[in-house]
């Protein structure tokens, strides 16, 4: 079997393992190394003369839901997240893949505001200035805290037996962590999310680093599929000989 290490927070690389066909996951050794652990910020939410909120992603709809039962119009980076804020009861829609898309998106409709960006304490795109500089209101409130963790010694076992391993990246931060964690990349094969996903891995001696065609899940899926496909096939050939 291939080791499939997943490195998001665990509810998240639940989510995706869980969504990986039947007969794909079968063949994979599904091992959970969460490298960033999220933390509600756990403080009101002010949404006093709030118009409408932005989520940028699933964990910023979950922590601003358990703090406030107010639901505004939301804005949303990805399906996925937007899918979470309809379930948590938010009007929301999705304008992008990418924060630049959302921002671009909003400062053509002009929705009524001010806006909130509900965020986690590390970011990037800067939203709420893009959109307050472009003559839309909003500001932030960070929601949640994202903080970093070890590798597992699992994880630790898993990437010292210099055997075959797929590593899919989401974010960059992880990504970065990942690299200074990662002592010999000479065997693994590595997936990222975005090129911004890609840019800390690039410094790693890896087996392969390829970028999802798009920065969402099913695209990643795809990516990880056609990952162990190649490596179960390299496998019986190398069994043939």
């Amino acid at each position: 079997m291939v080791p499939l290490l997943m490195t998001r927070p665990l509810a998240a690389a639940e989510r995706f393992a869980g969504g990986l066909p039947a007969a794909a996951r079968a063949r994979l050794n599904v091992i959970y190394a969460p490298l960033i652990e999220v933390r509600p910020a756990q403080a009101p939410v002010e949404l006093q003369g709030v118009k409408g909120v932005i989520f940028t992603s699933s964990n910023g709809v979950s922590a601003a839901s358990r703090e406030t039962t107010k639901r505004l119009p939301a804005y949303c980076v990805g399906q996925n997240t937007a899918r979470t804020a309809a379930d948590a009861g938010w009007q929301a829609r999705c304008l992008g893949q990418r924060a630049d898309e959302l921002t671009e998106a909003l400062l053509q409709e002009r929705p009524d505001a001010p806006l909130l960006h509900l965020r986690g304490a590390y970011t990037r795109g800067s939203i709420a200035r893009r959109l307050t500089d472009g003559g839309l209101p909003c500001r932030e409130q960070i929601v949640y805290d994202q903080v970093l963790l070890p590798l597992t010694e699992e994880a630790q076992t898993v990437l010292s037996a210099q055997n075959d391993v797929i590593v899919p990246l989401f974010s960059p931060r992880t990504a970065r962590h990942f690299a200074n964690l990662c002592k010999d990349a000479s065997h693994l094969h590595l997936i990222a999310l975005s090129e911004a996903v890609a840019d800390p891995l690039k410094g790693l001696s890896c087996k392969a680093l390829s970028v999802s065609r798009t920065p969402d899940a099913a695209a990643m899926t795809t990516a990880v599929l056609d990952a162990a496909a190649q490596l179960s096939r390299l496998e019986g050939e190398g069994r043939a000989e």
